[in-house]
C-alpha cells in the first residue's frame, strides 16, 4: 500500500462525517464511539518494538488512519506537517509491521507494537528518543539520578 496524498478529513466525535463534508472513516463504529480525540480529531500513537517493548516514535492518527493500521498490517499516520497520510516505510523503506494495536485505558493513546524494520526515526536513529536524554539512569521512585543520592 502507498501513501495516500489526499487531505485529512476532519473527523467528527464518534466518527461521522467529516466537517468538510468527505465520507466518513471506513474504521469500526464500535472502536470510533470510544475514541477521545484532540479537537482536530487525532490520537497520539505510540509504536514500540514487539518483542523487546523499546519505544519507538510518536505518531498521528485519525479515525482513519487507525483504520488503515488496523487492516492493512502497517503502521499509517496522519502527518501533521505535510498534511497527508503516510505509511511508514513507503519512502524510508524503515517498515513498521503491526504486531498488536491497544487503546489506553482512556482511549486517548494508541499503542502499536510492531516490528521495525531499520530506523524508526526520521533522523536516521533507531528511536525518536535517543538523542536528547534528560535524565538518565534515575533510582526508581525519588527522580534522582543514581549517583547523586
Amino acid at each position: 500500500m502507498t501513501s495516500t496524498p489526499a487531505r485529512r478529513p476532519a473527523t467528527a466525535p464518534h466518527g461521522g462525517a467529516s466537517r468538510h463534508g468527505a465520507p466518513p472513516s471506513s474504521l469500526d463504529p464500535e472502536i470510533a464511539a470510544r475514541l477521545k480525540r484532540t479537537p482536530d480529531g487525532l490520537l497520539p500513537a505510540i509504536a514500540q518494538q514487539h518483542d523487546t517493548g523499546e519505544v519507538l516514535m510518536l505518531g498521528w492518527m485519525d479515525d482513519e488512519a487507525l483504520h488503515r493500521t488496523l487492516t492493512t498490517g502497517r503502521c499509517t499516520y496522519w502527518s501533521r506537517s505535510r498534511q497527508e497520510y503516510w505509511v511508514k516505510g513507503d519512502t524510508s523503506g524503515h517498515f513498521q509491521w503491526v504486531k498488536s494495536v491497544a487503546l489506553d485505558c482512556d482511549a486517548d493513546t494508541v499503542l502499536v507494537k510492531v516490528d521495525q524494520v531499520g530506523a524508526a526515526c526520521h533522523t536516521g536513529d533507531r528511536t525518536c528518543f535517543d538523542a536528547d536524554v534528560l535524565l538518565k539512569d534515575a533510582d526508581a521512585g525519588t527522580g534522582v539520578p543514581a549517583g547523586d543520592q
